[in-house]
This record gives structure tokens, C-alpha cells and sequence, in this order.
């Protein structure tokens, strides 16, 4: 299979691995009190909680010292941000979007299921965040003992443009759906930041016209390669028959595959239907850990401690079928040996281990709940015509 993000990869960068909020954001909020010119950011989530606030006062503080400050959410997962710190944001000069802001009409659109889920900032186009966390305090209703598990990158280098360019092609989309015209051809690329490292990585992203498997694809050619190991860490994971398969046969060659995935139940439909597929799994020999410390979050994979992946999208059809997500794809073994050791250390202190015959015996309610969910995702998923026959046994 092509490597669809072979041409896009970008030697010279610097990477740092950012470890949930309490690394993320005071380093977030660092660079937008250091810009100068320019802050794009765009969120699925930006909320009207403390953590919130804060970055909304930073953006606001970066306008009104003439710094243009670019905010764009999504119309789902922020829409109650325009009428409450997205108002105030605009009142001090911040510009302010939101992509799709109709979804609360009643009228059922097919194209209204299509989010905006990216996580991404550009600071005076040289600095560069990507991962996949929201703009929301880290603790799960201020009640969790441990912060929610996710992970962010900054960037500096080359890399910086094309993330910057795919911003901006974004916003202007936005900006000329709202007046109803036919949007400009894409910006060119501003000008590269200069070589800040020595790490080799691309900026994958997914939307409904030239990309639409670009992220999954990214996925199976690095599953395909794999010769000893793949972890992945996935919030929602629900694959459609080309991921599965490719896992599989990935055991089959003895690729040793292990899966970290939610063990609280936030949604119980995606919850039960991601442990419909555990019998086949692990009959097949992967390993399953569930995240017992926190809501895990995370959007991450390590394939042969060389390759690594840090993004928004989730394993599942709401990332991969509808919503523009926008993934890191890195090949160098000292960024993807940080990642696995940290994915390592959530596994052994905060993870439990689903062994098959335990999942054997679970209770006859559990096994109908699974398979009911399981059966209620793909019914959906053929209403709303978006997934073809990925989501066909």
C-alpha cells in the first residue's frame, strides 16, 4: 500500500511530547503571552470552565497588544461558546468562527454529522501544537483524582508551514461558506521556519474531498510494515474491516499488538461496541488493557519504536467517515521511544488486562449489550451512508 503520507514528510523539526493538560497547556499558554504577529487555534471543545477562561484571556491579552488572533470552533462540540467567551473574545478583537453552527436545527442533514475535531495552534508561524486535547480543564468534572490521559505535540521547523497553510485553508472555507460563496483556491505556503531539529514528520489530515483515507491509510501502511510491535492507544476504537484485518494479520506474522483502550464508560454505545470485538482479538492474540485511572483520551500509536502517530483522530467512523481530523505521523525512534515508554507506564500503573477467558464468562447481560450496540453502530453507520462496506462482516 502507498504511503500517502510519504510525500508530505518534512526532515528538520523539533518535537516535544506533551503529556496531558498539566503539560499542554502552560506551555500553550506560554507562546500565545510570547506572540508577536499571529495565533490561529482550532478546537472541537473550547469551554467556559477555568481552564477555559484562561486561555481565552491570553488570547484576548494577545489582541489588544495588535498580535491577529484566529479562533475557530466546532458548532457541536463548542455551541455554547459564541454566545458566552466566544462574544467576549470578539468584543476585544479576537476573530471568532464556527464551523457548522446549524446543528441545532431540527431537520436531519446528513452533512451536519461532518465535525470539525482538530486540535491545532500556530503561533507567529513557528511554533506549532498538534494533538488531541481540548480547551477544557483536565479533570473530569473537577472530581477525578487523575487527569484525563492525552497527549499533545509542539513543533518547531519546516513542519510549522504546512500545518499553518492547512489552518488557514480551513478558516477560509469557514469564512466564505458563511458569505455563501464558492471558497478561493488554497494559500500558498507561508514561508518555512527554519531547521530546528533533526526529526522527520508529516501533518496527516482527513476531510470529505482529497483526504478522506488519508489518516486510515497512514494506519494500515504502518500496520503493514510492522515487523515486531504495534501499541495503539485509542479513546473511542471501533475500526471498520481494513483496520481489523490488518491487526490480525499483523499477529499472524508475530507482530506483537497491544490495545489501550477506555475502561470507564463515558458513552455507553461506543463503550459496548468497541468490547463486541474483543472475542476476535484476542482469539487472535492481541492484547486488550483498558485505562482504569482517568478517562483515557488519547489518540496515539507506536509501531516498531520507530513510527508514531499523535492526533484527534479516534479508531472509529465518527473520526474516520465524517468529522476533518489532523494527525502527526513522526518516523524517529527517539520521539517514538518516549511515546512507547510513556504508553508503557499508563499499561503497567493505571491499566487493567481483559485475558479472553475472563471475557468468557462475563454475564449473559454484558453479552447482549455488546452485541446490541454493536448491531445499533453499523445500523447507523448504514443510514447515514458513510461507511460503504468497511463496517461489513
Amino acid at each position: 500500500m502507498r504511503d500517502t503520507a510519504a510525500q508530505r514528510f518534512l526532515a528538520g523539526n523539533r518535537l516535544s511530547l506533551l503529556n496531558s493538560g498539566g503539560e499542554y497547556f502552560p506551555a500553550l499558554i506560554a507562546a500565545i503571552d510570547a506572540a508577536r504577529h499571529e495565533v490561529h487555534l482550532e478546537a472541537y471543545i473550547f469551554a467556559d470552565d477555568s481552564t477555559g477562561r484562561r486561555v481565552a484571556e491570553v488570547l484576548a491579552a494577545a489582541a489588544q497588544r495588535d498580535v491577529a488572533v484566529r479562533v475557530l470552533v466546532d458548532g457541536f462540540g463548542a455551541r455554547e461558546f459564541a454566545a458566552g467567551l466566544g462574544a467576549s473574545l470578539a468584543a476585544q478583537n479576537v476573530e471568532v468562527m464556527t464551523y457548522r453552527p446549524e446543528i441545532g436545527q431540527f431537520r436531519f442533514r446528513r452533512h451536519r454529522l461532518r465535525r470539525l475535531h482538530r486540535k491545532l495552534v500556530v503561533v507567529d508561524g513557528r511554533l506549532a501544537f498538534v494533538g488531541g486535547i481540548n480547551v477544557l480543564d483536565d479533570y473530569d468534572d473537577g472530581k477525578a483524582l487523575s487527569p484525563r490521559f492525552d497527549y499533545a505535540v509542539s513543533i518547531e521547523g519546516p513542519l510549522v508551514a504546512r500545518i499553518h497553510a492547512d489552518m488557514r485553508h480551513v478558516w477560509q472555507l469557514v469564512r466564505w461558506a458563511r458569505l455563501g460563496r464558492r471558497p478561493p483556491p488554497p494559500a500558498p505556503l507561508p514561508a518555512a521556519p527554519a531547521v530546528s531539529g533533526r526529526t522527520l514528520a508529516a501533518l496527516v489530515v482527513r476531510d470529505n474531498l482529497r483526504h478522506r483515507r488519508d489518516i486510515e491509510n497512514a494506519y494500515l501502511h504502518a500496520i503493514h510494515a510492522a515487523r515486531r510491535e504495534i501499541v495503539i492507544a485509542n479513546a473511542y476504537f471501533f475500526p471498520g474491516r481494513r483496520l481489523r484485518k490488518a491487526l490480525l494479520a499483523a499477529t499472524k506474522r508475530g507482530v506483537a499488538v497491544t490495545l489501550l483502550l477506555q475502561g470507564r464508560v463515558e458513552y455507553l454505545l461506543q463503550h459496548y461496541a468497541t468490547r463486541s470485538l474483543y472475542d476476535h482479538m484476542l482469539a487472535a492474540g492481541v492484547r486488550v488493557f483498558e485505562y482504569d485511572k482517568a478517562f483515557l483520551h488519547a489518540k496515539v500509536a507506536v509501531i516498531d519504536k520507530h513510527w508514531a502517530t499523535v492526533g484527534s483522530s479516534n479508531i472509529d467512523p465518527f473520526s474516520l467517515l465524517l468529522s476533518r481530523e489532523a494527525n502527526l505521523v513522526v518516523r524517529d525512534a527517539g520521539f517514538a521511544n518516549t511515546l512507547h515508554a510513556s504508553l508503557e507506564a499508563a499499561i503497567a500503573g493505571a491499566s487493567h488486562e481483559i485475558r479472553a477467558a475472563d471475557h468468557r464468562r462475563r454475564s449473559w447481560l454484558a453479552r447482549i449489550a455488546s452485541a446490541a450496540a454493536y448491531s445499533l453502530v453499523r445500523l447507523l453507520i448504514g443510514v447515514t451512508r458513510y461507511g460503504g462496506k468497511q463496517y461489513a462482516d
